[in-house]
């Protein structure tokens, strides 16, 4: 029966551990646990490297034949699996690839269901900073600050058409976390959600790791081409640099978390034009760069650090 309950958690993210619970008057009881389920995923790029990443298969694993191929799009019964929307945001987010064109085939080994192989169309031209490594599911940019400010030109600006009521950060917010089935269930999962410019959810999902869910938007989008120009993510983490240059690569003119920003993240937004919103909690957010964006009292603000003012991060509070 337990082995039973475990596989049965196993296959929605989660699987079912015993523990022993410690409740106030030292009592203690025996208690069966949902966590969060945590694996490796190799992605290889031929003629590129080799990237495991330390992932959660939200979407249980699947044993039908799952492949995309170029001209043809998706192979298989699901309409983006899961391990081919990390593989292709991941790869983007990484700048393997600039966009779907770029890849000729991806599969994922059918003996091998930890492995997506991914062949581009031209693997000669690709410049990245590191092959052949585990990402951690924590693990974000890598270099000195030098080189990281260094690479703030490496991205350009982002569009600007999106606008938004200051409510809609809350429905945003809100919808994403009705979504959160794994962290309803585990208490360990970060979610990432893709809103369109006229606020309709296009993509969630969940993982143990902030960056892959991050990626995992992005490559579903990628796969289902969905165009990203004048949309926006909202994030159930903090804001570090690395999530806002991710964001930044895939054109999102507004990052919203329930958590704070780091300096890095709003220097980097600063300079790429994207509005970022900070503890967006309840009726409440924190808008940090380009508030422009933000109508209900804040469309009439310039950005500070544009006019050479007091960086002064601007408050909802309804």
């Amino acid at each position: 029966m337990h082995t039973s309950i475990a596989r049965m958690w196993r296959a929605s993210g989660s699987r079912a551990v015993s523990a022993l619970r410690l409740t106030a008057g030292d009592a203690r009881g025996e208690a069966t646990c949902r966590v969060i389920d945590e694996d490796a995923l190799t992605i290889d790029v031929e003629g590129v490297g080799r990237y495991t990443l330390m992932w959660t298969p939200a979407d249980g694993d699947d044993d039908g034949a799952v492949g995309f191929v170029a001209g043809e799009g998706v192979l298989g019964d699901e309409p983006v699996p899961e391990r081919l929307a990390l593989a292709a945001g991941f790869a983007y987010s990484e700048g393997i690839i600039g966009g779907l064109p770029d890849i000729a085939t991806m599969a994922v080994c059918p003996d091998r269901r930890n492995v997506v192989r991914m062949r581009l169309h031209a693997p000669e031209h690709v410049a990245v900073k590191r092959r052949d490594v585990v990402v951690a599911s924590s693990c974000g940019v890598c270099g000195g600050r030098e080189a990281i400010e260094d690479g703030f030109d490496d991205f350009a600006p982002v569009a600007a058409r999106l606008r938004l009521a200051a409510s809609e950060l809350t429905t945003l917010m809100a919808a994403m976390q009705r979504r959160q089935r794994l962290f309803r269930t585990t208490g360990g999962a970060h979610a990432a959600a893709v809103f369109s410019p006229h606020g309709g959810i296009l993509a969630v999902a969940e993982d143990l790791g902030r960056h892959n869910a991050l990626d995992k938007v992005v490559g579903e989008c990628l796969l289902r081409e969905v165009p990203l120009a004048g949309c926006g993510v909202v994030l159930s983490s903090r804001l570090s640099y690395e999530m806002v240059a991710k964001a930044a690569r895939a054109g999102f003119e507004l990052v919203a978390a329930v958590s704070a920003p780091t300096s890095l993240a709003i220097e980097l937004a600063e300079r790429a034009g994207i509005t970022l919103c900070g503890f967006v909690r309840g009726a409440s957010a924190t808008v940090y760069t380009h508030p422009q964006r933000i109508r209900d009292g804040a469309g009439g603000h310039e950005s500070a650090r544009a006019t050479g003012a007091a960086v002064v991060p601007f408050t909802l509070d309804d």
